[in-house]
């Protein structure tokens, strides 16, 4: 990557349902790091989606009554159309269905397979098809005879399968080391000692394809298995860059990503597995990965269940892109979890926005208008303690890109 240069990343995300407060909120925050670059003169290339494949989504696609691709092609453009409700920046827009990301995905795959990382043997295990993630049994609890993750709240299934592996154990010491020598690798600080004490309890090698479906990307000259969705999905941010095409002027000018924006439901997979898979197929890591917190309705992670959803859609329309945008990015502290209301958002809007920044905006333009003629004109001539205002913002900036 040059010097210069700035990649961020939302989540793909997963469209088995309507998109929801949490996807707004990790694109908005992705945004307000791609803009603030921006206004730094640095290069940006600001990437979201769709990770289409797996067996919810299938599921998901006979519920209703269509071929997966079918389904995928009307909910994705949900996803797509969020993106400028948002007002993302955003540069590009990838869908694991698209033949660039095959293409990636399976050349990664070749990779881990002349590493020797791959082999061919049997899962039997818990595994969660909501979280489309494995389970190991003292991550399992049994609530009124069925099973649950402890992780995630949600319910898992007994699995046996042929399957192919990776070899994710040989690399537990290799992940420590690469954390010791990239601190800032994961963000917040307490995210990365969470992932590292994860690491050091022991890993496990990783189950990487499924034959129990048939929805995702066959594994290479074995029809019989589909590769496992999260290797799947995390190349997408290599497939937007036309990668395998190292030469490609996308690649060579912003690999390795600088920033991964992420929730902590997904930190394992982004902080363990991902560098884990790169580093064993030569590829360097990205920079780093933020994880943030979830969005709370009062102390409750929203859900239909509980029905304390709050659709974003519904808010924009109500109150405003702007409006939501400077809700989410106050009170919502970076790192952590964050509750909001509409009772709040609407005691934002007064205090801050109407109040407070309208009446400076007002007094302002009064200003202007009484005592310039309506006219704001360049000055040579800049007092000390203005020059010393400004060199104080410039250091801020800089001190602020440092985190």
């Amino acid at each position: 990557m040059k010097q210069n240069n700035f990649y961020i990343t939302t989540p793909i995300y997963y469209p088995s349902g309507q998109p929801h407060m949490g996807h707004a909120y990790s694109s908005i925050l992705a945004d307000v790091f791609a803009r603030f670059n921006r206004n730094d003169n640095c290069k940006v290339f600001f990437l979201t989606g769709t990770d289409e494949h797996g067996l919810k989504i299938q599921k998901a696609a006979e519920k209703n009554g269509l071929e997966p691709l079918i389904y995928c092609d009307k909910i994705s453009k949900v996803f797509k159309d969020l993106t400028k409700k948002l007002n993302l920046s955003n540069d590009d827009f990838i869908r694991t269905t698209e033949k660039r990301h095959y293409k990636a995905v399976n050349d990664l795959w070749n990779r881990l397979v002349k590493s020797g990382d791959i082999y061919l043997s049997k899962y039997k295990g818990w595994y969660s098809v909501s979280d489309e993630a494995y389970y190991a049994s003292d991550e399992i609890v049994e609530k009124n005879g069925k099973k649950f993750s402890t992780f995630s709240g949600s319910a898992v299934e007994w699995v046996e399968e042929d399957s192919f592996f990776f070899k994710l154990s040989s690399w537990e010491k290799k992940l420590l080391e690469f954390y010791d020598k990239n601190e800032k690798f994961i963000l917040p600080i307490s995210r990365r000692n969470e992932v590292i004490n994860f690491v050091k309890s022991g890993l496990k090698d990783l189950s990487v394809s499924r034959t129990s479906f048939t929805w995702g990307i066959k594994v290479p000259n074995n029809d019989k298995h589909v590769i496992y969705v999260w290797l799947d999905a995390l190349t997408n941010y290599l497939s937007a860059l036309n990668f395998p095409n190292t030469n490609d002027v996308l690649y060579k000018n912003f690999w390795p990503a600088s920033l991964h924006v992420i929730g902590k439901d997904i930190l394992r997979f982004h902080a363990i597995y991902w560098p884990a898979f790169l580093l064993a197929a030569s590829i360097k890591p990205p920079n780093r990965v933020f994880s943030h917190g979830w969005i709370l309705s009062g102390d409750e992670k929203m859900s239909k269940s509980k029905g304390n959803i709050l659709n974003p859609l519904e808010i924009i329309d109500n109150y405003g892109i702007d409006e939501l945008r400077y809700y989410l990015m106050k009170e919502v502290s970076h790192g952590s979890d964050g509750s909001i209301s509409l009772k709040n958002l609407e005691s934002c809007i007064n205090s801050d926005l109407a109040n407070n920044y309208g009446n400076l905006c007002q007094r302002v333009f009064s200003f202007i208008k009484n005592n310039c003629k309506n006219k704001v004109s360049k000055t040579k001539n800049i007092s000390s303690s203005d020059k010393r205002l400004i060199e104080q913002t410039k250091v801020l900036t800089k001190d602020l890109k440092k985190e």
